[in-house]
Parts: structure tokens; C-alpha cells; sequence
């Protein structure tokens, strides 16, 4: 038994588009005859044949007719059979029924469509017209009671029916259907359209109720505005205040309550009651969210300028202002910028309150990480409160929390601020209360001491006549940072004003002991100037000497040598013109002279230190000399000029290369050299390093080309 290949379906091969191979061109030389594009179209147009329409069909008999109506509802028939859903094929079925003036064939029709899709409500409106445009009012009466019925949710059915009603002049039957629709609640447009069907027809009372309705359905600001205006209109002055008074009563915290109060304002504005329209922008500004009141602050402004004083300008001018401030805090709470501006705001607006609240919730925001660049303006927000609190308020106790709590949340093991302790205690003074200021400057050098808090702290109590506590507050300011130069010398410094000779220098040798020093020529300086104070010379050269063995600084052996040269001098007699007396003459001279050998042995040795030991440093030798010249200079002809005169350089200018930071080559820089007596001697050696330099340049550049 054969089986059958045909499968009972069409296969891909068997719906394939064969098409014909194309007709490979041979010939591919231009045709002696061009024809364009144009030419083409042309002809195609003009080769078209006639379009096919089928011939006009006149009915002449009732048997036509007959034979032409079922032949055509037999068409859509089998169309709707075979489209059942498509709702456009049972209109067009029942209006070629409705063409044929066979009404009850085309009730039938969209009494099935509807059958199909009872929730279209556009076949309930085209059924209904159906029925109005041939005047079956019953009949379309009908259909709209059973749409509203089935869709009351579809406002454009209510509209409709309504409006058929109307216009039959059954005005209790619209009525009727709106009392219907009312009972769905429908939106606004829909109350409204009632109103305004009363309102058509002189019934205000009714209009009224239904507005009363209205508000209650719908209670929101627009709804009670309406309502309000309405009764404006109608000169009910009185109701149209009570309706804005319940709103406000309401939706007080409405989020659309700016409009409503606005809009109430607006029309105390109309009824020249200025105060009343004051107060109620007054009453909405401090309700309304300040997110919310831009539109509120802008009216609230222009309403001051056209009827207002100065202050009250002003007042509606901080009212804007905050709620720029309030913008910009809420964008980003941060911005510690913004908060001491909106701060500021409110401290000159004068209310108590208004300002802690500003302050408060700034002080809320704290920075995101425990850094002090994070924290530094942070901390002037606590500082601030404080002032203002202190200052302003004239609150000692709350000024006193505030510095407080400042200090507990700074992370003193991490950073801290010295503003802050100095601040507390310094407010604490002025509070008379000694005890609590020393208690925050102990706490202050114990939790987190730094220079600033120890400074102040020694001052205060140096300036109350407490040596013994700045005693104290000195050895602990060196135990927390032994290289600090400063305290070192103000150390000294206290005891040498309080005449303790011996105590001073004791700490002067205590200090220069120290392995390290931030600024150790500040110190030495200091102790040398107090043993020339004290005259005690001898223990000056044992300081210069120690201080040589440490350093060999230029400016150490310039002091060194100067000291030499003017020791002893105040103590020499001269009279009126600055010359001694014949008869100490001598002694002064042998002074001098002594004096002289003893400064230039200082600069030999620093002269002859630079030459064998640092002879790159030219320019510190050559100034070295020329300090030395002043100094013979000065004493006269006890001096001996010709000594540094045959040691002193000869200025030489001279190029050098410079390179970029990558070590390429810049160009070349002028400076200055300088040639001693001393290394004349090698100027044959020098000449031949020159003419070997400049070979060996010439070399490179010969290469390079």
C-alpha cells in the first residue's frame, strides 16, 4: 500500500516565489537612442488602460429590490460571521438597514452588536442618534436608561441623554437624570454642568444646594472657590466669606491650600477689607510649607507695596528671603553657607524662637566624616549660636549648654578646635566665674592641648598676678612639646622679668640641651642677648663657641664677630660729643684696640673656615668681607683696613646652562663669580680646564651636525 506524500499542509518549498533567472547583458555599449526617466513615466501613463468599474444597477421592480436587499444581507451576514468582533461592520449593517427605512430590521441589528460588546459605548451612542434622528424619543429614552445603567461611569452618555431631554423641553426629566448621575459622584465638570442647567433656568436656591453637595463630594480648595465666587457674583458678600472661612477651617493643611488662601485674600482685597487680607496671608505664610508659598510670598509682597507701610514691606521681604533660605537648605543641607545666612536673616528679624530654630537644625547637620576640613565651618554655626545666646538673647545658662554640647561632639581624639575651648573660658570669665574658665583650659591641655590654648591660659593668669600657675602651665606646655623655641623663651623671659637671673639661665641651658628644636636661632639669639644684657661676656663667647660647634653659619660668625667689636663698650665714659676724656683716653684706646684683635681673629677663622672647608660658597666669603671691612672701617686708625683689602674677590660675570625639569637643555643664565687673590695661583690651570671645556664643546656641536 502506497503511502500519500502530500502531508495536508502547504510546506515551505510549496509557497516559495520562484522567480526567473535574469537575462544576462551581453551587450553593454550605450544605445544610440537615450530615453530619460521622464520619458518612461510618460509612457506609461499614457498606456494605461481604463480602470475597471463595475456598471450601475437600477432597481425597476420590487422583485429587484427584493432580490438586491437579501443579496446584501447576505453579505453581511457572512461578514459578520466570519468578523464577528469588528464593531464598524454592525454599524455599517445597521445604518444600510436604516437606508432601507427598515427600522425594525435595524433595531435588531444593533440590539446584536450590543449583544457582542455591551461596554462599547460608542454603539450606544450611535444606536441612540439612530433613534432620535427618526424620531423614536421612546425608543432612544430607552436605549439611554439602559447605558447610563450599564456604563455610568461614561460622563459623554449623561451629557447626551441630558441634553436630548433638554431639548424636548423636559426640563424635570434632565433634572431627574442628573439627580441619577450625582448619586456615581462624578467629577467636577459634571457638578458644574449642573449648576449651570439650574442657573439656566433661574433656579438659584437649587444651584446652591447642589454646590453645598458639591464641596462636600468634592472638598478641595477649587471646589470651595467656585462656590465662594458664585456667591460673589450674586452680592452674598457674607456666604461667600463663610464658605472661604470653612475652607480655611478644612484645608488649612491641604496640599493645595496656598491657592485657597490666596484666593481668599484676594477677595478681602476686592472688598477693601486691607486688614483682614493682612491677616490672612499673615495666617497662610505660617502654615503653608515654605516649599510650598513661593506664589504665596510674591502676592503677600506685591500686596504690601500697593497698601502697606515700610515694616510691612520689610516683613513680606524676610518672608521671601526665608523661603529662598529654605530652598537652598532643603537642595542641600550641608551648605553651611546658606545656614548662616538664613541665621543672620532671622537675627534681624528679632524673633527668639524663629532664630534657636535656625540654629538647632543647623547644628543637626553634621559634617559626613570625621576631618577637619569637613568640620571648620561646621564649627562656626556652634560658635555663632553661642554669641547670639550670650549677646543678644542674654541667656547665660542656655550660652553655656550650647559650649557644652560643642564640646562633647568634637572627636577631640582625632582633631579639635582651641576657638572653641578659648571661647567657653573666656565666657566664663566674663561671667566672673575664674573657677569654670580654669576647669575648661585644664580640660582643654588635657583632652587636646595645642599652643593657642596654653598661650591664653598663661596669659590670663599672668595678667590676675599668678606666677606659680603660669610656672605650672609652662613646665606642662614644655612636657607636651619640648622643641617649642616660643615656650622655651617665654619661659625665660617671665623670670627674667620677675628678676630671677639664675632661673633664666637655667631654663636657657635646659633649652639648648634639646636634641630638637623647631627654631633654634630664635633661642640662641635670645640667650646671648640676655647674657650681653646681664654683661656677663665671658659666658657670651662659651654660648658663640657652643653655637660654632653646632653650626658654622654665616650669620653666626658675622654675630660673633660684632659682639667682639662693640663688647664692653656702654660702659666707656664719653662725654657730651661721643669722645672719651684725656684722661681715660688711653685705657679707651687699649679697650679699642683690644677689641679690634679679638673681632678680626673672629673673621680669619670664619675666613679661613670657608676657604679650606666650604670653598663653593663664594658669595657667603664675599660677604663675609665685606663686613669685615666695616667693622676695621669703624674703628679708625686702630683698624687695619689693608688686611681685608688684599682678600677681597674680584666680580666676574659669567653663563651657565639651565635645563627644564626633564633635563633638557634651556639656554644659558648670567651670573655673578668671584675671583680671589688666593686662586690666582691656579690661573694657568684654570685656562687650560677653559680651552678643554671649549674643544669639548666644540667636539659635541661637530657631532651633532
Amino acid at each position: 500500500m502506497e503511502t500519500d506524500a502530500n502531508p495536508g499542509y502547504l510546506t515551505k518549498r510549496d509557497t516559495e516565489v520562484k522567480l526567473p533567472r535574469p537575462t544576462r547583458v551581453k551587450n553593454k555599449t550605450p544605445a544610440p537612442i537615450q530615453i530619460t526617466a521622464e520619458q518612461i513615466l510618460r509612457e506609461a501613463r499614457e498606456r494605461q488602460e481604463a480602470e475597471i468599474r463595475p456598471p450601475k444597477q437600477k432597481i425597476t421592480d420590487p422583485t429587484e429590490l427584493a432580490d438586491y436587499r437579501l443579496r446584501k444581507r447576505k453579505e453581511y451576514e457572512d461578514l459578520i460571521r466570519r468578523i464577528r468582533w469588528n464593531i464598524s461592520v454592525w454599524v455599517k449593517y445597521a445604518q444600510w438597514e436604516e437606508s432601507q427605512k427598515d427600522f425594525n430590521r435595524a433595531r435588531s441589528v444593533w440590539e446584536r452588536a450590543l449583544e457582542v460588546d455591551y461596554r462599547n459605548h460608542t454603539l450606544w451612542l450611535k444606536y441612540a442618534e439612530f433613534e432620535m434622528k427618526n424620531r423614536f424619543v421612546n425608543h432612544a429614552r430607552n436605549v439611554w436608561d439602559r447605558a447610563v445603567s450599564l456604563l455610568p461611569r461614561v460622563d459623554q452618555l449623561w451629557y447626551k441623554y441630558i441634553h436630548m431631554e433638554e431639548v424636548l423641553g423636559n426640563v424635570p426629566a434632565a433634572r431627574q437624570v442628573f439627580e441619577r448621575w450625582m448619586q456615581w459622584q462624578p467629577d467636577t465638570q459634571g457638578w458644574l454642568s449642573y449648576i449651570k442647567f439650574e442657573l439656566r433656568y433661574g433656579e438659584t436656591e437649587r444651584a446652591r444646594d447642589i454646590h453645598e453637595r458639591f464641596i462636600a463630594c468634592h472638598p478641595r480648595p477649587e471646589s470651595f472657590i467656585r462656590y465662594a465666587k458664585f456667591e460673589m457674583k450674586r452680592g452674598e458678600i457674607a456666604r461667600a466669606r463663610a464658605i472661604y472661612e470653612r475652607a480655611a477651617d478644612l484645608l488649612a493643611d491641604d496640599e493645595d491650600a496656598e491657592t485657597l488662601f490666596l484666593a481668599f485674600a484676594e477677595f478681602e482685597e476686592r472688598c477693601k477689607e486691607i486688614e483682614r487680607a493682612r491677616c490672612i496671608y499673615k495666617f497662610a505664610l505660617a502654615r503653608v510649607p515654605k516649599s510650598r508659598a513661593e506664589d504665596l510670598y510674591r502676592k503677600y509682597l506685591a500686596f504690601e507695596k500697593q497698601f502697606g507701610d515700610k515694616e510691612g514691606i520689610d516683613d513680606a521681604i524676610v518672608g521671601k528671603r526665608r523661603l529662598q533660605y529654605e530652598e537652598e537648605v532643603r537642595k542641600n543641607p550641608l551648605n553651611y553657607d546658606s545656614w548662616f545666612d538664613y541665621a543672620r536673616l532671622e537675627e534681624g528679624v528679632g524673633n527668639k524662637e524663629a532664630v534657636r530654630e535656625v540654629y538647632e537644625r543647623a547644628i543637626a547637620n553634621m559634617p559626613p566624616a570625621e576631618e577637619k576640613r569637613y568640620w571648620q565651618r561646621y564649627i562656626y554655626l556652634w560658635i555663632n549660636y553661642a554669641l547670639y545666646e550670650e549677646l543678644d538673647a542674654q541667656d547665660v545658662e542656655r550660652t553655656r549648654d550650647v559650649y557644652r554640647e560643642c564640646l562633647k561632639l568634637i572627636p577631640h581624639k582625632k582633631f579639635s578646635f582651641a576657638k572653641i575651648w578659648l571661647l567657653a573660658a573666656q565666657f566664663e570669665i566674663r561671667q566672673k566665674n575664674l573657677n569654670a574658665a580654669r576647669r575648661i583650659l585644664g580640660n582643654a591641655i588635657g583632652i587636646a592641648p595645642k599652643d593657642k590654648i596654653f598661650k591664653k591660659y598663661i596669659e590670663i593668669e599672668l595678667q590676675l598676678g599668678n606666677i606659680d600657675r603660669c610656672r605650672t602651665l609652662y613646665m606642662k606646655y614644655l612636657e607636651w612639646s619640648m622643641e617649642n623655641c616660643y615656650a622655651w623663651t617665654k619661659f625665660a623671659e617671665l623670670e627674667r622679668s620677675l628678676g630671677e637671673t639664675e632661673r633664666t639661665r637655667a631654663i636657657y641651658k635646659e633649652a639648648i640641651k634639646q636634641p630638637a628644636l623647631d627654631m633654634p636661632e630664635l633661642l640662641w639669639k635670645a640667650y646671648i642677648d640676655f647674657e650681653i644684657s646681664e654683661r656677663n661676656f665671658e659666658n657670651t663667647r662659651e654660648l658663640y663657641e657652643s653655637l660654632l660647634e653646632r653650626t658654622k653659619h654665616l650669620k653666626v660668625w658675622l654675630s660673633y664677630a660684632k659682639f667682639e667689636a662693640s663688647a664692653d663698650y656702654d660702659n666707656e665714659e664719653l662725654d657730651e660729643n661721643g669722645k672719651p676724656s684725656e684722661e681715660d683716653a688711653e685705657a679707651f684706646k687699649s679697650r679699642q684696640l683690644d677689641r679690634a684683635q679679638k673681632s678680626r681673629a673672629i673673621f680669619e677663622r670664619a675666613f679661613e673656615h670657608f676657604r679650606h672647608n666650604e670653598p663653593e660658597l663664594k658669595e657667603e666669603r664675599a660677604m663675609l668681607l665685606e663686613e669685615w671691612l666695616n667693622v676695621e672701617s669703624s674703628f679708625g686708625a686702630l683698624g687695619d683696613v689693608s688686611i681685608v683689602q688684599k682678600k677681597l674677590p674680584r666680580k666676574v660675570k659669567r653663563k651657565r646652562p639651565i635645563t627644564t625639569e626633564d633635563g633638557t637643555p634651556a639656554g644659558f643664565e648670567e651670573y655673578i663669580d668671584y675671583i680671589f687673590p688666593d686662586e690666582v695661583a691656579m690661573a694657568p690651570n684654570l685656562k687650560i680646564l677653559e680651552a678643554a671645556y671649549k674643544w669639548k664643546k666644540q667636539k659635541v656641536d661637530s657631532d651633532e651636525d
